[in-house]
């Protein structure tokens, strides 16, 4: 991949506006959190009378019953992705302070972890996965859960990117005080239009996407500390570089 590529990262924001742009993030996040709590309920009760009813339409011999089941199905489709837009935005807005839930992890072992979890799913999609992962890494806080969602949305991003098939590589490393994540991808590659606006809610380039996969991704990132960029080339594939803060004096005993 050339090293001409600009990485784009989010913008640097001053520390004190920083505390009030998450507090008042804090407080909108909740009320619309709320508001699609509100909605996901109503939405289940009309999917599941809807599912009923195509039951009922199953094997509909009039033409005029045969429309409306076709009309059924067209409304259960889109039902469905509203309860997709909706859990995918409540685990957006629900990412929470992480304060008591971290502890010092290897990434290498997180890695490891989803490599086992994803694999079935790549295999069956033409992606190989491969690892090349760094002997005796420091450590970092993280909260496994969250941050295993965060790297999960990048590799299924990865996946969307290569819908022939192709490969998708784990590295681990040390940059600087940091320990690096990199998801590196053979896929379409991204223009640098859609780079800029690649980490905001609710934008997609994917058809029937919600725009909140690397949105989250970002949000559980930042919440960690860290940070996230990107490089891509159209034609020659994506590569996303998370950065977690070394965990000072917890490092891997040296092998051997």
């Amino acid at each position: 991949m050339s090293e001409s590529v600009l990485g784009i990262a989010p913008p640097s924001v001053p520390a004190e506006d920083a505390g009030r742009l998450r507090e008042r993030y804090q407080e909108i996040a909740q009320v619309i959190g709320g508001l699609a709590h509100e909605l996901r309920n109503p939405l289940s009760t009309m999917s599941l009378n809807l599912e009923l009813m195509a039951e009922d339409l199953e094997g509909a011999e009039s033409t005029r019953d045969k429309r409306l089941l076709k009309k059924v199905e067209r409304v259960r489709k889109e039902s469905r992705r509203l309860q997709t837009i909706l859990e995918e935005f409540l685990r957006f807005a629900r990412v929470p302070e992480l304060r008591g839930r971290t502890r010092p992890l290897s990434l290498n072992d997180v890695v490891e972890d989803l490599r086992d979890f994803y694999e079935p799913q790549a295999i069956a999609h033409g992606v190989i996965l491969r690892t090349l992962l760094a002997e005796d890494l420091p450590l970092a806080s993280v909260d496994e859960d969250l941050f295993k969602q965060a790297l999960l949305n990048l590799v299924l991003n990865a996946q969307h990117a290569m819908p022939s098939g192709g490969e998708v590589l784990l590295i681990t490393r040390v940059d600087g005080p940091n320990v690096a994540l990199d998801v590196v991808d053979t896929g379409c590659g991204i223009p640098l239009d859609e780079q800029i606006r690649i980490f905001e809610p609710f934008y997609s380039t994917r058809p029937g996407g919600t725009g909140l996969g690397l949105s989250t991704t970002r949000k559980i990132i930042e919440a960690h500390g860290g940070s996230i960029e990107l490089v891509s080339e159209p034609g020659r594939g994506s590569k996303f570089t998370i950065r977690l803060p070394i965990t000072l004096g917890l490092a891997l005993p040296a092998s051997g």
